[in-house]
């Protein structure tokens, strides 16, 4: 393992976040607050609790998820993207270094930018509501597990797209309906049967659920399969990856 070519990928792409702090770390933090103002306001006037937890602090797994699944995927498609759109690419892939090594560069700063920023937002949540985080040790499994997954999609993203609106459709018309969708402001027992078996179609759910069962102990479905779901996503996009470097998709066009 040639660590140093992994750190001196890792380094870049941490360098380039703090050159763009404003669009990586500040405009989030604002979104999600006015995600707790205008939520806070709106709805959690008209509902107080939800399975006794008060509404402004059960959105918050939710929002740190979205939050989350974005950043990820963006960070990530865009790290790997911009050496294909320069040529880059083309010094990377001659190197002395392989495929996993660079994998791991992208990939490691990429889910390392959005669990910093997770983190950041779980302390701005600390000041408009009162958390408390039952289970600890999984809830950071699931910010971290959920960060690399998706931080290997993105990576995929980054290859398959052949220009920057493809870069942006997945995140804007797949990624964040399907968070929304997915439990992140409401409980999907709150739906009707039909459309609570349509949701659990929705991989965003488990993600959800099980982030959120790590804060309060409750959960739309078992944690057992939250981590079943998030582990064969993860192995899914494990498995695209080394097709893709096996037969050079995209990689050398």
């Amino acid at each position: 393992m040639n660590f140093r070519a992994v750190q001196a990928i890792y380094r870049f792409e941490m360098a380039r976040a703090w050159r763009t702090v404003a669009q990586s770390i500040v405009s989030p933090v604002i979104s999600t607050s006015l995600y707790f103002v205008v939520f806070g306001a709106a709805i959690g006037s008209r509902i107080t609790q939800i399975n006794g937890v008060s509404y402004g602090a059960f959105i918050v797994p939710g929002l740190v998820m979205l939050s989350l699944l974005q950043q990820s995927v963006t960070n990530a498609s865009f790290g790997i993207y911009f050496p294909r759109f320069t040529g880059t690419i083309y010094e990377i892939l001659s190197a002395p270094i392989s495929y996993m090594e660079i994998v791991l560069g992208y990939v490691g700063a990429a889910a390392s930018k959005s669990i910093i920023l997770g983190a950041i937002i779980l302390a701005t949540a600390g000041l408009f509501v009162p958390l408390h985080i039952d289970h600890p040790f999984w809830m950071l499994l699931f910010l971290m597990l959920t960060a690399v997954s998706f931080s290997l999609f993105g990576f995929i993203l980054g290859i398959w797209a052949d220009g920057f609106e493809k870069l942006q459709i997945v995140p804007l018309l797949i990624i964040t309906p399907l968070t929304f969708l997915g439990g992140s402001f409401y409980s999907i027992t709150m739906l009707p049967p039909f459309w609570q078996r349509v949701s659990l179609a929705n991989p965003v759910v488990y993600l959800v659920s099980g982030f959120r069962w790590s804060f309060y102990g409750i959960a739309d479905v078992s944690v057992g399969v939250s981590l079943a779901m998030t582990g064969v996503f993860l192995a899914l996009c494990l498995t695209t990856i080394w097709w893709i470097f096996r037969t050079g998709y995209r990689l050398k066009s």
